[in-house]
């Protein structure tokens, strides 16, 4: 995976990687709710989308609703949106002590795995990157964000011996879809963007380095992903020893190239819900132009959305995205 990152840094026509999925179920003709609840079925979507479109990489779906619904959190599903938690199952210590590390198989895990196994299988042009949630993430779907983030101040060791827990459940799941044969993971930790670059070090990145210190190595990369106000972060994010970051389009990317090393892949970050699903074909070029133009500079800097595109987005836009972003 190094040398694939070395090559797409060294190579002069770079190849997009969004985070592109769930628009495979358009082709597929599966609703967001069976693909899923059905591994076979998501494999299918991932498969039909790289197919369709040249990407650097493809990713199973970024549901970040799996690992809390293993640890028992309630999902609200749906035939054509992402599924969600619905409330939270720690509001005490005694919650907390009391949580379960869930096996790996229980809940979707089993289905989740399933999809990546059966996409790396049919995959075989481009590298295979699993979605997965990040530990702060996570804690905050299981304690509430709100509630997270004030006992963050007030009961530290309270989330500590959260996130303790979670990392442990994260590293396992991790190595199970490692196990697939699948060449990475996409680790998604949007959360850690709404606090403070040192909040965020503490109780998100240094998590977030366990995870990648337990599952990385030469055949096995992470692409850290965070969609929230990440500028001041950036180094605290490359110090997780992640092979790529992913930025997300809340951030201005004049801002975030200039301060990532040179031989740390960065991605982003056009906004996949303004501009490429309910924005024009001309929004799009326009939107993919000054991208490549911040980026120009920048041989590490591959395109991508800023964030999972969403079900539904037009396939003219994505087509645009395409034709306008080889270059």
């Amino acid at each position: 995976m190094k040398v694939w990152a070395e090559e797409m840094i060294s190579a002069k026509v770079k190849i997009p990687f969004p985070i592109l999925s769930f628009p495979g179920l358009e082709l597929t003709g599966d609703s967001v709710l069976k693909a899923v609840t059905d591994g076979e079925r998501q494999a299918d979507g991932v498969v039909a989308i790289s197919k369709k479109y040249k990407m650097s990489g493809a990713v199973t779906f970024m549901d970040l609703s799996v690992e809390a619904e293993a640890f028992g959190s309630e999902v609200r599903f749906s035939d054509h949106e992402v599924p969600t938690i619905i409330d939270r199952i720690i509001e005490t210590r005694d919650d907390a002590e009391n949580l379960a590390i869930p096996e790996i198989g229980s809940g979707r895990t089993a289905a989740c795995i399933l999809a990546v196994r059966r996409a790396k299988e049919q995959i075989t042009d481009r590298p295979v990157f699993a979605g997965q949630i990040g530990p702060y993430s996570l804690a905050g779907r299981l304690m509430d964000m709100t509630e997270l983030m004030i006992n963050m101040s007030e009961e530290p060791e309270f989330v500590h011996s959260v996130l303790d827990k979670v990392t442990s459940f994260l590293i396992s799941y991790a190595r199970a879809l490692k196990e697939t044969g699948c060449d990475g993971i996409m680790l998604a930790e949007p959360a850690a963007g709404l606090i403070s670059p040192l909040q965020s070090e503490e109780f998100a990145m240094n998590y977030v380095k366990r995870v990648i210190e337990a599952v990385q190595d030469e055949n096995f990369a992470v692409i850290l992903h965070n969609c929230g106000n990440t500028v001041g972060m950036v180094k605290h994010m490359e110090n997780t020893g992640a092979l790529g970051l992913h930025f997300g389009n809340a951030v201005d990317m004049r801002l975030i190239l200039p301060q990532v090393s040179s031989h740390v892949l960065v991605f982003g970050n056009l906004d996949p819900a303004r501009v490429l699903k309910n924005g024009t074909i001309e929004d799009v070029r326009k939107g993919v132009e000054e991208l490549l133009e911040i980026g120009e500079s920048y041989p590490n800097f591959i395109l991508s959305s800023g964030c999972d595109v969403p079900p539904g987005t037009p396939f003219e836009n994505l087509d645009m995205f395409f034709r306008a972003g080889t270059n």
